[in-house]
């Protein structure tokens, strides 16, 4: 590994000028010393992945490269000449293009309308209009970005709105690209798609800084990789020259399990029971279309499928917290008894009297009270138990010393329960949640992106306490947008579309090229249909009602 990783960040010899040069970067914020005497190069025309745990400084440096903050010393040459970025104007006419993991686009505005806004020509939209419909056609057809540019952006995917960020920093003329977690909400084809776009990109010359947690996609897209701990570049290394353990080790300081060890599940009798489930949103939208299935004790069911296809609707309404005003039928079963779907004695609390602990798919806005501090937090939804109060009153003691202890066993940092949540990352936030909702051995947990916005030490131990929890005969109901996380964690696997079950699978006996299909709506019956040239209208969907059956994968 030393030598694979001898410039760590420096600059190698050659005569060529870099597309990047960072020299001695260095930004705090108070105490906290975000990035520290930072040295980068990237080469013209290639895609540079750069790597790191939360809190690693891979965000910071970015925001300096396009203008978001100023550093408190170090340089930084673009093309070889000395550049002060002050915002992010001065890094566009730099040449630099940022693609938020979270999009900046105006979701009213059509596409055009957000190709243009900020960089107009006059006070006068038409002229503009006209000349970005040309540019854009041209762009589209060279880089594969094809959009409709009189779709407005809530029409389209996300896949295609990712497609118009990209176009957007391509009209304002940058050459070089920074992506930030470019494929946390895409479907498998998506990101295949966007990964020929970006190599394309780098045959005309552009080149792509990746920012990502992916260590399959580094291994894939990427010409070489830079790797931060701690605020510092540890190392720089050549991709091919590299492997996902070496690249794991780096980012962490010692040795990273990156496969989920786990035996095989030994199912018992069902825990959870749902049939023909379905719920219309309070504006008359149906989020879930008849949704059935069952869990075992002693399984991990994963639920497959890019956000917004009625996932976060089905653990919100398993959970006890359905949106309000939403119109809910079917039935579901906890260890044989009916669970109440309307009533008075819907709502959380009683959930997690019948047993069901729930890690909501927001750990901010669902699962902690930011402000709160780390020992209020873990008590919350189980304040009312007996071990937490004195009489009428609640033990603050008690809880404090359970909160040290659920701490040390679920290696929160910095192990301090009287930090307010918001002062601990995000890796350490989750794990105050999964400490709080495992530690009270649910008989079924509902887990919702378990591993969202986490570095990679903390998904190794994220995954062993969900596998544990399995291996005591609790059922657990997974739903993660991370393909890898589905087919590694999962005893089953059912995938979500447009509020639909559109089969199960086990992990065994697919693939992601499969799961990508379901993902996208694309049954069996659709794909055969197509590969004989069979129009939709006369294609017939008999088996699909056994694919969303209960109990069975095949």
């Amino acid at each position: 590994m030393a030598a694979a990783a001898q410039h760590a960040g420096g600059r190698p010899e050659t005569a060529a000028p870099h597309a990047i040069e960072l020299r001695g970067i260095s930004k705090a914020f108070g105490p906290v010393q975000a990035n520290k005497d930072i040295d980068l190069c990237v080469r013209k025309g290639s895609i540079h992945g750069i790597i790191g745990e939360n809190g690693a400084g891979k965000s910071t440096l970015m925001s300096i490269l396009y203008g978001f903050y100023k550093p408190d010393r170090g340089q930084i040459l673009i093309n070889g000449k000395p550049t002060t970025i002050t915002d992010s104007q001065t890094a566009i006419r730099a040449g630099v293009g940022m693609v938020f993991q979270h999009f900046k686009l105006v979701q009213n505005f059509t596409v055009l309308e957000n190709i243009i806004l900020g960089v107009e020509d006059g006070a006068l939209l038409r002229p503009s209009l006209a000349k970005a419909r040309g540019v854009l056609k041209k762009l589209a057809a060279e880089y594969q970005l094809n959009v409709d540019p009189d779709e407005t952006i809530d029409e389209l995917s996300v896949g295609h709105q990712q497609r118009v960020e990209i176009l957007k920093a391509l009209y304002r003329q940058a050459d070089i690209l920074i992506l930030d977690e470019p494929t946390g909400v895409l479907t498998p084809a998506e990101a295949d798609h966007l990964f020929r776009i970006l190599e394309g990109l780098k045959a005309e010359g552009k080149t792509i800084v990746l920012i990502t947690h992916k260590l399959r996609e580094i291994m894939e897209i990427t010409d070489t990789v830079s790797v931060m701990r701690r605020g510092e570049m540890v190392a720089s290394v050549e991709t091919a020259g590299t492997s996902p353990e070496e690249l794991a080790e780096l980012m962490v300081g010692r040795k990273v399990l990156l496969n989920v060890e786990k035996a095989p599940a030994d199912p018992g009798a069902p825990v959870l029971e749902v049939r023909d489930l379905r719920l219309v949103d309070d504006e008359g939208v149906e989020r879930l279309r008849g949704i059935s299935f069952d869990i075992r004790a002693g399984e991990i069911m994963g639920i497959a499928g890019v956000s917004g296809n009625g996932q976060t609707q089905l653990l919100e309404l398993l959970g006890g917290f359905p949106a309000a005003g939403a119109k809910v039928s079917g039935s579901i079963r906890m260890n044989g008894q009916e669970l109440d779907l309307t009533g008075s004695r819907s709502d959380a609390a009683t959930r997690r009297a019948r047993g069901i602990g729930h890690v909501p798919e927001d750990r901010q806005a669902e699962g902690l009270i930011m402000d709160f501090t780390a020992w209020e937090n873990v008590a919350f939804g189980y304040h009312h138990a007996p071990e937490y109060n004195r009489g009428l009153l609640m033990d603050n003691a008690a809880i404090r010393r359970d909160a040290e202890q659920k701490m040390e066993r679920f290696d929160v940092r910095p192990r301090n329960p009287n930090l307010a949540a918001r002062n601990f990352s995000g890796g350490n936030q989750q794990k105050l949640v999964v400490a709080r909702e495992i530690e009270r051995n649910p008989a079924l947990l509902l887990v919702g992106q378990p591993t969202r916005g986490v570095d990679i030490g903390a998904i190794e131990f994220i995954h062993k306490r969900i596998v544990e929890l399995r291996d005591a005969g609790k059922a657990v109901l997974l739903v993660s947008v991370e393909l890898d996380e589905i087919l590694s964690l999962s005893d089953r696997i059912a995938v979500m579309f447009d509020g639909r079950i559109m089969g199960e699978r086990l992990p065994s006996a697919t693939t992601t090229g499969e799961l990508g299909l379901l993902m996208a709506g694309i049954t069996d019956v659709d794909q055969h249909a197509a590969d004989e040239g069979i129009p939709p209208e006369h294609r017939h969907v008999e088996s699909l009602p056994d694919d969303n059956a209960p109990g069975e994968a095949r």
